[in-house]
């Protein structure tokens, strides 16, 4: 049973976002750097934010409750992270794997700006993948799979077998931060977004990794966006 027969069959109401295109463009552009998203890939956010409104109704997928806030604060900073990490590269070919994705930052937001990257969510939350599952059933995502299981299980089955490793937000960051080391590939990549306060215990955690300058968040005071790499990866 979806989330809308649920809805209907529980009296739960069903809203719908009610964002416009053209301000969902508004709202994210202090994000992409120059950047812009196309029309079909503005209607896969609208659709996502949809999906996201609707069903936070149901489970607690995100504090945030206004749709304009959850553009800002959770596609506003994984379009970053996208600009950031893979700037004008071609990510055909490309493995990425986002850590902990919860309701899907900022993992969908990278495959929806990169469509030709392979992606892979792991959510340990059974009904949390059930809803990333949605979306990308909904968004028409291909080449994206949602890995209901713990990242440090993967890390032992598939060590280096991402090109791209992506952590929002995650529980026991300093746990989980090695496992992402572990999951990334020699020329691999790791991209944080994490606050102010994270960012020397981050430096302390991988000591041989080498960490760009921090990338500020734009519409926050203490949100980063960190890139680190292997330093034998670097030319």
């Amino acid at each position: 049973m979806g989330f809308d027969e649920l809805a209907f069959v529980t009296g739960l109401p069903v809203l719908s976002s009610e964002v416009e295109s053209a301000r969902i463009a508004e709202l994210l552009s202090p994000f992409l750097a120059g950047s812009a998203l196309s029309a079909r890939q503005l209607e896969q956010v609208s659709a996502y934010l949809d999906r996201l409104v609707r069903w936070n109704q149901k489970m607690n997928l995100t504090a945030v409750r206004d749709p304009e806030l959850m553009i800002t604060r959770h596609f506003g900073e994984s379009f970053l992270a996208a600009v950031q990490i893979l700037g004008r590269e071609d990510p055909a070919g490309k493995r990425a794997l986002d850590i902990g994705s919860g309701a899907g930052f900022p993992g969908l937001p990278i495959k929806i700006f990169a469509p030709a990257i392979s992606m892979r969510l792991i959510e340990a939350q059974h009904r949390k993948a059930i809803f990333l599952r949605e979306v990308i059933r909904d968004l028409d995502l291909t080449d994206c799979e949602v890995l209901a299981e713990r990242a440090e299980r993967l890390a032992q089955a598939e060590p280096g077998s991402a090109d791209v490793v992506t952590l929002r937000a995650v529980e026991r960051f300093q746990e989980v931060l090695p496992t992402a080391a572990r999951l990334t590939s020699n020329k691999g990549r790791i991209g944080l977004l994490v606050g102010q306060e994270q960012a020397s215990l981050a430096y302390r955690i991988l000591p041989d990794f080498e960490w760009n300058s921090e990338i500020p968040v734009p519409l926050s005071d203490s949100r980063i966006f960190l890139i680190a790499r292997n330093r034998e990866s670097i030319e």
